[in-house]
């Protein structure tokens, strides 16, 4: 069985004591939703969890082995689609997801790709430069990337920023999939996925460090 965990972690940010002693526990299918007030450190953890954030204490392990052990391996077995958008604009919708299924060592033929925008509804798009594309067409198309290329290990930062709500639909229902064939999934969302049985982990305000 798949285990990823956090034991006694601890970050700070710019002096700011942002969160200490927190642990989580993720199994096979597990989802965990991340609570709290702009500012509490959702998107903090969700970096820890990356790994391109070291904890200012405490460990991060998968299958009881340290990340830090094997950065490009962890890297290799997560997809990591932060609030802000990573598409290149004056590529395609299509080049910039073999772009990125690529850089993982994924699949980087067009039928894939496009079956992959197709569930986000974007793949009428599939062509067009991203600068051409809305707000909420190029979130689809980033949200794509999660079917391009495997990856036990989904962490999402306000997936659902600039979604209409059939494109919430389609996110919780990838995501439910993607459960169900044994991967994990942590979002950091104020909207209700509906993510059936999910786990919450609050987190307060940040405190200055003394």
């Amino acid at each position: 069985m798949t285990h990823f965990s956090g034991q006694n972690l601890t970050c700070i940010r710019s002096e700011r004591l942002v969160f200490e002693g927190l642990d989580f526990t993720l199994e096979t299918g597990d989802a965990l939703v991340l609570a709290g007030p702009n500012g509490a450190g959702k998107s903090s953890l969700l970096r820890l969890m990356t790994g391109l954030l070291p904890p200012a204490g405490g460990t991060i392990f998968w299958d009881d082995q340290p990340i830090e052990e094997d950065r490009e391996a962890h890297h290799q077995r997560l997809h990591y689609v932060s609030h802000l958008d990573s598409l290149k604009p004056v590529l395609s919708a299509v080049e910039n997801l073999t772009f990125w299924s690529g850089l993982g060592g994924g699949p980087t033929d067009r039928a894939t790709v496009i079956t992959a925008l197709e569930r986000f509804g974007i793949a009428h798009a599939a062509d067009l430069p991203c600068r051409f594309l809305s707000a909420g067409q190029r979130r689809r198309v980033n949200l794509a990337r999660l079917l391009a290329r495997p990856a036990p290990i989904w962490l999402l930062d306000e997936p659902t920023t600039a979604l209409d709500s059939e494109a919430e639909v389609r996110l919780t229902s990838a995501v439910e999939e993607h459960r169900a064939s044994g991967g994990l999934v942590v979002a950091a969302t104020h909207s209700d996925l509906k993510l059936r049985g999910a786990q919450t982990l609050a987190l307060g305000e940040p405190q200055a460090v003394a």
